[in-house]
């Protein structure tokens, strides 16, 4: 069974950068659309961004769009998600997850493995 790790999370100032790493193992990744997810404190979680199996294919929430950017690197059974220009309301823990279906996606419903999540502060 698909096991996803996160890292790479943290406190940063306001206009900050981050990088975050979702790490798979006991599967290969490279079958899976992954997405990474965020949910901030008394608040539901949401999609922040999905790439498809092969990277050709990434889908951005508005929020995020021109701030952030997904890639994998299937050799390394790995995605990335490149925090730029982090705003407080990014604060959040942020979760990768990963599903077999069509396209990708942002709804949390077609996701079936799913990580622990890292925590991204951003405050000054």
């Amino acid at each position: 069974q698909l096991q996803l790790v996160e890292s790479g999370g943290g406190l940063v100032q306001p206009g900050g950068s981050l990088r975050l790493s979702c790490a798979a193992s006991r599967d290969t990744l490279d079958i899976y659309h992954v997405g990474w997810f965020r949910q901030a404190p008394g608040k539901e979680r949401e999609g922040v961004s999905c790439i498809s199996d092969s990277g050709g294919n990434t889908i951005y929430a508005d929020s995020v769009k021109g701030r952030f950017t997904i890639s994998r690197d299937n050799a390394k059974n790995t995605v990335y998600l490149q925090m730029n220009s982090l705003k407080p309301e990014d604060t959040a823990i942020y979760y990768c997850a990963a599903h077999l279906g069509w396209s990708p996606s942002l709804d949390e419903a077609d996701f079936g493995a799913w990580g622990q999540g890292t925590q991204v502060t951003v405050s000054s």
